[in-house]
């Protein structure tokens, strides 16, 4: 699946530190800033349910 994950980059660690708890992640994007003056960005992640995560 397919993921994009869109906030400030400590909110984006975050959630992509909580995600690999039930997820293989098979690419990280670079982030990709919005445009000035915000303060978010966004990461595309490809990934897929870990198999001990789906019982």
């Amino acid at each position: 699946m397919q993921i994009r994950l869109h906030g400030t980059p400590a909110e984006t660690a975050t959630t992509l530190t909580a995600l690999t708890q039930v997820l293989t992640i098979q690419h990280i994007s670079r982030p990709y800033p919005d445009r000035p003056p915000s303060t978010r960005h966004r990461i595309y992640i490809d990934a897929t349910p870990r198999e001990d995560a789906r019982r």
